[in-house]
């Protein structure tokens, strides 16, 4: 657990010491929700009907921005071998830098996400929804973004070929969050819908580590 630790607070520190990731992923992030309203036009009814799909695909979109370099630079550097032949298992190396990209990038976007959906007349009563269906959805993206990151390494154009891997993948997250906010916002019932990203966040933190694991076994050999 202290080696965990150790590289969680090792990546959350370069991830800080940077902090072009996080910037760039909140600046698209509000960028892309912003200009909608220019293309769809000011009606504050149809706004609110579309911005939970509008909130999560941009959250979606801005996810991926920062997935290619999850595990590029220690691969360069060599570092990524060294981790693997640690004391660390290489599926808890997988978990920790996940967890430090959904820190440095997913619970921003998760915290900005309300503020946003304001913008987009979204209702009072759907915002702690949209905060939690986000705050479920967020990590699987990350766990998601970490498979796809691992089995692109080393290749040309990895940011095209990881966005290729992962959005399929993440087309149920988008589905049932979206879906749970809309729920609010007609006044139906979001358990089923929470629920349902709950249990896709469990099958997430169950195998992704695992298939990213032995993805990069695989790259560094």
């Amino acid at each position: 657990m202290s080696v965990f630790l150790a590289v969680l607070k090792r990546d959350l520190l370069l991830a800080l010491r940077d902090g072009a990731g996080t910037w760039t992923v909140l600046g698209f992030f509000t960028i892309a929700v912003a200009v909608f309203p220019l293309g769809v036009g000011p009606e504050p009814e149809v706004l609110r009907r579309v911005a939970p799909g509008v909130l999560w695909a941009m959250a979606l979109l801005s996810a991926l921005l920062s997935l290619d370099t999850l595990f590029e630079a220690d691969y360069r550097d060599g570092s990524l071998e060294a981790l693997l032949a640690g004391q660390l298992v290489p599926e808890l190396l997988v978990l920790a830098k996940a967890c430090a990209h959904w820190i440095a990038t997913g619970l921003p976007l998760t915290l900005a996400a309300p503020a946003l959906g304001i913008f987009l007349h979204l209702p009072t009563e759907a915002m702690p929804v949209l905060f939690a269906s986000l705050l479920l959805g967020t990590p699987v993206l990350s766990l998601l973004g970490a498979v796809g990151a691992a089995l692109s390494l080393g290749a040309r154009r990895a940011t095209v070929l990881l966005a290729v891997m992962v959005l399929p993948l993440a087309v149920p997250v988008l589905v049932f969050g979206a879906g749970a906010v809309e729920s609010a916002q007609t006044g139906l019932a979001v358990g089923p819908s929470l629920l349902i990203l709950g249990g896709v966040a469990l099958c997430a933190l169950a195998v992704c580590p695992v298939a990213a694991a032995a993805a990069l076994r695989q790259a560094v050999e």
